[in-house]
This record gives C-alpha cells, structure tokens and sequence, in this order.
C-alpha cells in the first residue's frame, strides 16, 4: 500500500495458487475479480502506467494512494484516477492514516482530494491503517471513530479498512468495534487470507501479495481479489449506499 510493510512472507507456490492473470502479456478471463493497488512507487522515474493495458490483462478493480496524513497527496493520483476511469476498471482510493495527527482535520483532507469519488464505478473510500501513531489501543479505537464519523457523514458509505492481521491484533488489540466496516485484508503466504481477531466474518477485498507484475505497470505492484462475483463487484462499485445496506 502506501509504504512496503511487514507482513506474512509470500511463497513462490502462493503466487502461483493466487494468481489470477497471465503476466506475460494477454487477456485471461478472471471468475474472481481481481486488481492492483499502486502509490508513487509504481512510477519509478516518473514512469506512467499503462491502465488500458492492465484492464486488458483481465483486470477489474484498481485502488489508489490518494493522501496521508495532513500534508501529502500523490503526485500521480490524478492522472491514475482519470486515466483507470477510462479504461473500464472500478476505482478505488485510499488514505494512508497517521494516527499521531488529528483524525477528523485527516478525513477532511482526504474528502476534499478524492471529491467526486461517490459516482458510477467508484468503490467506498478506504483506511490504510498500520501505523499505531503511538496510540494505545484504545486511544487507537477513539481515533478511528472520529476518522469514520467525519468522513461517512461525507460519503455516506462505509469506510472500508485496510490492515493486516498482526496490527489488527495487537494495536487494536483484537477489536470488534468495527467489524460492521468491510475488510481488506494483507495476509500473504496461502490460498485463503488469515484474519485478524476483529469479528470479521469475512473479508471484502485481500491483498494477497506486494509483489506482483502486471502488464503496464513498471515495478512490482500489490495485487488483490474481491470476495464476490463480478456483478457484485459491478453492484458495489455502483452503489451510493452503505454497504450492505
């Protein structure tokens, strides 16, 4: 996601189990939808990416680093949202949280980046959350709530949490306060993802590697499956709702 984390090592048998398109060029039809996430670190050199290309590579979602914290916004994330929205894949964008700083000036500042991002083919926003900010674990819950309250009376949609399951378990120390927010979840290293001790039934989206290769993208990328069909995919990506609503 938005910084190279320390997560379930991957095995060279789990890519290849978790794998859903052909990296060596060619459309291959996936049954579970299926896409990248990338930051400015899939633009070495001020690189672009190809989305025409990864759409064609059977490709349906892709997520991007939008902000974090309360000064940074990726320098490519306009061009990345502009150009993925023309080339058919269902958007999405994320905020790098930085729990040291105010929760609610952060959910501004992330509104007021991704504004526009409630239309056709837009996925809910998203919380990168893997950094504490030194927080206890309760302070941690409070921060959240304050991120959520802020930013859904925006959107009006369900945040979707992105972590891992070690964070998950010890900085939040095994919550369940948010367990009616969907997951997405990195766990690498097997055929299903492991879950944090949040009260999660299941997972919406699982990022099932950090370094994957994709046609069009110019350095290894994060890839991620979404938990449903391609027409609830469709559905999701669509809806102005609260999910599950």
């Amino acid at each position: 996601m938005g910084r190279r984390k320390n997560k379930i090592v991957l095995s060279a048998a789990a890519i290849a189990v978790a794998t859903t398109v052909a990296v060596s060029g060619g459309a291959v039809a996936s049954a579970t939808p299926a896409g990248p996430d990338v930051a400015s670190y899939q633009h070495p050199g001020g690189a672009s990416i190809n989305w025409f290309a990864v759409r064609a590579s059977g490709q349906q979602i892709a997520m991007v680093k939008a902000t974090e914290s309360l000064n940074y916004v990726n320098p490519f994330f306009v061009p990345d949202c502009l150009i993925m929205r023309a080339a058919g894949l269902i958007r999405g964008t994320y905020h790098y949280a930085d729990p040291s700083q105010n929760p609610v000036a952060q959910a501004l500042f992330y509104a007021s980046v991704v504004l526009g991002q409630n239309g056709p083919m837009d996925l809910p926003p998203v919380l990168d959350l893997e950094s504490s900010g030194g927080l206890s674990p309760a302070a941690l819950s409070g921060w959240l709530s304050q991120f959520f309250g802020t930013l859904e009376s925006i959107t009006g949609r369900k945040t979707i949490i992105y972590t891992y399951p070690r964070f998950w378990n010890t900085a939040m120390a095994g919550s369940h306060a948010f367990a009616d927010h969907p997951l997405w979840i990195a766990s690498y290293g097997g055929n299903a993802p492991v879950m944090p001790n949040g009260g999660w039934n299941t997972w919406t989206f699982w990022q099932y590697t950090d370094n994957g290769r994709l046609p069009g993208v110019p350095a290894a990328v994060d890839l991620n499956r979404y938990n449903g069909t391609p027409q609830q995919l469709a559905s999701y990506g669509n809806s102005i709702g609260i999910f599950g609503s």
